[in-house]
């Protein structure tokens, strides 16, 4: 194999954190966990274990239950949030399962204290378990209310040292208004954090945009159905995707 061969199948990153929305294991269903699904995104995730890439994941729980969302209704915010941090350990013990079957080692760590379905979230446990190769998916948000599961993975990925955030969603990428509604929406290739928080982009919200933005640390916002995208963005492929730091 030449070198510019061999350079163009590394890694452009070693450790990285990806951001699942739970509406991700949900498939066509309307509500809850496609476990086909799960195997599905599994095995992309394998493809990139099998790298060399240490990985840990924050995965939501929207597929089942969302703090904010209208199954909410006028419970407290407090307790509605509660709700879905445990939303967010179901989708974490699945997805866990799914690479398990696949043999891919894997921790969940919650930041609520769940001893008989996840270890606690402790810092130096959760890069010791990536530095042996074990992927590691943290549930239950920051174990706080009032914050998403957006601003978890902006916090967690800075605890662990992540290079950069991967944020799967249903786009390939930012564009300028939602390509669903206007197919002439165009996509951003880079674009830097102020603009995102400066348009309102919906990428993130904007406390974990800011976190990012005060660390420097990327975001890599791309479509996972897209079966080998995952494998492209750790390349640093930016055709797949917006690259979210910098000046843009």
């Amino acid at each position: 194999m030449s070198t510019s061969a061999a350079e163009s199948t590394k890694p452009a990153f070693q450790r990285i954190l990806l951001k699942l929305s739970g509406e991700a294991l949900m498939g066509a269903q309307s509500y809850g966990i496609d476990t086909q699904v799960a195997e599905s995104v599994a095995r992309e995730i394998k493809a990139i274990y099998d790298l060399g890439i240490e990985i840990a994941i924050v995965v939501g729980g929207g597929n089942i239950f969302r703090g904010v969302s209208k199954s909410a209704g006028n419970m407290d915010r407090g307790s509605a949030d509660y709700i879905g941090m445990l939303a967010t350990v179901m989708n974490g013990v699945v997805l866990q399962d799914a690479l398990e079957r696949i043999e891919v080692p894997t921790r969940v760590m919650s930041a609520i204290d769940i001893p008989e379905l996840a270890e606690p979230f402790i810092r130096r446990r959760a890069m010791r378990h990536l530095e042996k190769n074990r992927v590691v998916i943290f549930a239950a948000g920051t174990g706080n209310p009032y914050f998403t599961t957006d601003s978890a993975a902006a916090l967690r990925a800075l605890e662990i040292k992540a290079e950069v955030i991967f944020k799967a969603t249903k786009v390939d990428g930012i564009y300028t208004e939602d390509p669903f509604i206007n197919p002439n929406a165009t996509r951003f290739e880079t674009i830097s954090y102020q603009e995102v928080l400066e348009k309102q982009l919906k990428v993130m919200d904007s406390s974990a945009i800011s976190l990012c933005m005060d660390n420097k640390l990327p975001i890599m916002v791309f479509n996972m159905k897209e079966s080998g995208n995952i494998i492209k963005a750790v390349k640093g492929d930016l055709t797949i995707g917006t690259l979210v730091g910098g000046n843009g």
